[in-house]
């Protein structure tokens, strides 16, 4: 009843009534009994005209419903979100078979009104097709030219750790958000990466451009725009959907700004960043009269706005999940900071120290895997007709790879749902890979910051644990830290304060 309350809230009863009666015609007429007779349909609640399913699905955390429909209709199953059925696959030999061993037919993006607002399919995460095929082979080349991943990342990284711990000493021990400090540490990874240089936390600019990112990411994951994404007809009404438009156009005109400021001092024998790499390829292009192009403006902004967003807010996610935890265990945050008193010392942690610290490089990825910040994955579409599981998928559908149940399957984790190191330890101690880690995904559309995201963690993680206690505040118990989270495009830790108590 919730949602057809929300519905009613933003749509006059006219409009209501109409969209109900050409969608009841739609529903009558599907296509889908005809298309059906090739093969067998991937079984599912019985939707409503109109509604699909959405009476049964939490749309605040519909990635739980989908794991529980999924104990009644098996790892591959169908729901109806209003009139537009997708696909739900579930658990790590179903997500890993569809993304891996069918690559090709499970690898486009699907991208809803909410996604192909002011984007026209330009950029890497929100395209299909060559354009994407094109910016993510040049972003993955030039990305690499720079150091993701790579020596010249790695003093990037310990440079920003300075200035982020500046950060924590200003609050003396209080309580303090950890969200801003280390979402602005990790931003400048990036920007440093793409615009060649880093920003000031006190740049207006910069702080501008982070908060807005991550207001879009969660006002894009809340109830009203999953609506949208359902029913466009709904945008007028909806005062989110002209938000996340709003910080679009505020975001594409200030990385339009620095892109300009970047090309008057553009040296093309001396790339700073990847932005004077595709200047310069853009530069050669109009030289030589090449004819369609991918590299333009529009590609340019997008692609460099995709880079600062998947470059921030999944990496600050998972390290704000990881400081969190420490001050929820203490007794594994003991283990940690002896592991690291013991091993390094008062120097620097550097990337080569991961493999003498299995126990820290087991919590980190356990915090990733718990932490569980992107449960639904971005959604996809299937390129083509598929036979998938004994199933006709049919070209065009939408899939959905429930990431947390990969993170979560009580076939592959001894204890899924709880914070155990373990997982990822031998019986003498010795850090071991589990095939189901798989936060970044896999196949074509895997997250082409894996590299960077985890020397990041590794790098911010071992070096804030060995110079501060994380602890509650007084009088706040451990056990009220939740592990609930807030849903928006990623699982963010519930609102919480820190105290940073520098070690001595």
């Amino acid at each position: 009843m919730a949602v057809v309350e929300s519905l009613l809230q933003v749509a006059s009863t006219g409009a209501l009534l109409s969209a109900l009666l050409l969608l009841l015609v739609w529903y009558l007429v599907s296509p889908e009994s005809r298309y059906q007779k090739k093969g067998k349909k991937p079984p599912g609640p019985k939707p409503l005209p109109l509604l699909g399913n959405l009476l049964i699905i939490d749309l605040t955390r519909p990635f739980d419903t989908y794991f529980k429909l999924s104990k009644t209709y098996g790892n591959v199953f169908q729901v109806f979100l209003g009139p537009r059925k997708t696909v739900v696959l579930v658990g790590y030999k179903t997500v890993k078979e569809a993304l891996v061993n069918y690559a090709e037919a499970f690898g486009d993006r699907e991208i809803g009104p909410g996604f192909r607002t002011k984007n026209d399919e330009h950029g890497i995460l929100f395209s299909n097709g060559e354009n994407w095929k094109e910016m993510r082979r040049f972003a993955l080349s030039n990305l690499r030219d720079f150091g993701m991943g790579k020596r010249g990342s790695e003093e990037k990284i310990i440079e920003e750790i300075h200035y982020v711990k500046g950060e924590f000493d200003k609050f003396e021990g209080k309580p303090f958000d950890t969200t801003q400090p280390v979402n602005y540490a990790v931003s400048n990874i990036i920007s440093s990466i793409v615009y060649g240089s880093r920003f000031e936390y006190t740049d207006p600019r910069f702080t501008e451009m982070v908060d807005r990112a991550n207001e879009n990411l969660r006002l894009r994951g809340s109830i009203s725009l999953l609506l949208y994404n359902i029913f466009p007809w709904l945008g007028p009404f909806l005062k989110n959907s002209k938000v996340v438009v709003n910080n679009i156009i505020q975001r594409r005109t200030q990385i339009t700004k620095l892109i300009n400021a970047l090309l008057e001092t553009l040296n093309p024998h001396d790339p700073r960043g990847f932005v004077d790499s595709f200047l310069i390829r853009k530069l050669s292009d109009e030289e030589s009269g090449k004819k369609h192009s991918y590299f333009h403006e529009k590609n340019l902004t997008m692609t460099v706005g995709n880079l600062f967003v998947a470059g921030t807010d999944t990496t600050g996610t998972t390290l704000r999940w990881g400081l969190m935890l420490m001050a929820k265990y203490p007794q594994i945050q003991d283990r940690v900071q002896e592991e690291i008193d013991r091993v390094i010392g008062g120097r620097q942690p550097v990337v080569e120290d991961r493999k003498k610290l299995p126990y820290t490089d087991a919590v980190i990825h356990e915090i990733q895997r718990l932490a569980n910040v992107v449960p639904l994955s971005l959604p996809h579409k299937t390129s083509c007709d598929v036979t998938f599981n004994g199933y006709f998928i049919k070209k065009g559908t939408t899939v959905i790879p429930l990431l947390t149940s990969v993170l979560k399957d009580e076939s592959e984790w001894e204890k899924p749902n709880s914070f155990y190191p373990e997982h990822f330890l031998d019986e003498k101690g010795q850090f071991i890979k589990r095939d189901a880690f798989m936060p970044f995904s896999a196949g074509r559309r895997v997250c082409l910051g894996e590299s960077l995201a985890r020397m990041e963690l590794f790098l911010f993680f071992t070096s804030l644990l060995q110079s501060y206690r994380f602890t509650t505040p007084p009088g706040v118990s451990e056990n009220e830290l939740d592990l609930i989270g807030i849903v928006g495009i990623t699982l963010n830790p519930s609102p919480h304060k820190l105290c940073a108590i520098r070690r001595s």
